[in-house]
């Protein structure tokens, strides 16, 4: 009986009045939501720039070890 009373309905509507809904939505796209992508892709740009960067001199690290380490080999082959 208790079960009965606290049954969800059998049919439940869901849905969003958000922005983020409406943009996906032909009818929503809008120049603040265009604007707002164009911002996040610039962001996103510049955070990918940066790692890339690091990644860039770590790569130089890592080469400057390597010819070091190649030094070492040759002059042990030397001696």
């Amino acid at each position: 009986m208790l079960s009965r009373i606290f049954r969800a309905p059998a049919s439940v509507r869901l849905f969003s009045t958000t922005r983020v809904a409406m943009v996906d939505s032909k009818i929503g796209r809008d120049s603040f939501s265009e604007k707002e992508r164009a911002q996040e892709n610039v962001y996103v740009r510049k955070q990918e720039e940066a790692q890339l960067k690091k990644l860039r001199e770590k790569l130089e690290e890592q080469k400057k070890t390597i010819a070091d380490l190649e030094a070492e080999i040759k002059n042990h082959k030397e001696k």
